[in-house]
């Protein structure tokens, strides 16, 4: 059901950090896309967060960044083990997402591309 997961970090400016990042990671970014006043990339594991630290705020509660096949299993699977949805379903360029904190307090942002960046990515 999982497949993929990104470490979460935070800048500034996107443009600023993915230099270092490319080079470290030898790639390019697979995604860039604005959602909500901040600007998203992935590269290589990382998923990077820029924007104003107001807007960062709001999406710092998680922890990672979690691909899952389908949405609708991973949430039944998360509730069946007691995780608590704390955002609901919602929709961005990429795909569908929720945020779930699981037993214990650790939380996740959980998202369902959709299939175009799926293959685009993930080749499938």
């Amino acid at each position: 059901m999982i497949l993929k997961t990104y470490a979460r970090l935070w800048a500034d400016d996107l443009s600023t950090a993915l230099p270092l990042l490319e080079r470290l990671t030898g790639r390019r970014p697979d995604l860039r896309f604005a959602f909500e006043g901040i600007e998203l990339a992935t590269v290589g594991d990382f998923l990077v967060i820029a924007g104003p630290a107001g807007e960062r705020a709001r999406y710092a509660h998680a922890t990672a960044t979690v691909i899952v096949s389908d949405l609708d299993r991973a949430r039944a699977a998360l509730e069946e083990a007691g995780a608590e949805i704390t955002t609901a379903e919602a929709t961005s360029a990429t795909g569908r997402f929720l945020y779930a904190r699981h037993r214990g307090g650790a939380e996740a942002e959980y998202v369902e591309w959709t299939p175009e960046v799926r293959r685009r990515v993930l080749g499938a």
